[in-house]
């Protein structure tokens, strides 16, 4: 199946998905911010930071 055939078959027991972000110390639903802050936000990149390396710890 093609994504938009999935779509149709799926219409009627989709719901609507709110997005908060953290701003400013608390969390915002995507949807209240201006058209230039959710371009931002849209514009963002996620990526998950790999440990570089292992601690040694010498013992006394």
């Amino acid at each position: 199946m093609t994504d938009k055939q999935i779509l149709e078959t799926y219409a009627n027991e989709r719901n609507k998905c709110t997005v908060y972000t953290r701003v400013m110390g608390y969390h915002r639903p995507v949807e209240t911010f201006n058209v230039g802050k959710q371009g931002e936000f849209a514009e963002r990149i996620h990526f998950e930071e790999q440990q570089c390396c292992e601690l040694k710890v010498k013992s006394a």
